[in-house]
């Protein structure tokens, strides 16, 4: 009996995230870059800002049909709620060189943010 509640999860799991190919890099010049999620993950997955330039990240949930109800940077210890059609603002520091990680709450979609 225990078999059944187990295969049922792992049902609801693998609906409710369906893995998307990337799509190509965003190359920003500083400002705010959209970031929409949805059933295919993040769009865009990877961004690429220029070291040193104030870039902002605008996410915003357009579906209900996805795991990415939340965004993460483990990195940068943030874990914010992204709401149905409300954009969610993260700041992502440009003070050096690097690349920050972020991913749905499930961690099932993976994504960054390439500071260079």
């Amino acid at each position: 009996m225990r078999v059944i509640p187990s295969i049922v999860v792992s049902i609801v799991l693998l609906t409710g995230c369906k893995k998307a190919q990337p799509s190509a890099p965003y190359v920003a010049t500083g400002g705010d870059v959209n970031i929409v999620a949805d059933d295919n993950g993040f769009t865009p997955s990877k961004v690429e800002i220029p070291k040193g330039k104030a870039t902002r990240l605008v996410f915003k949930r357009t579906s209900d049909g996805t795991c990415a109800t939340d965004v993460v940077f483990p990195e940068l210890s943030v874990k914010k709620p992204l709401p149905l059609n409300q954009p969610v603002v993260i700041e992502v520091p440009v003070g050096e060189a690097r690349t920050y990680a972020f991913h749905c709450g499930m961690g099932m979609f993976k994504s960054s943010v390439v500071v260079q």
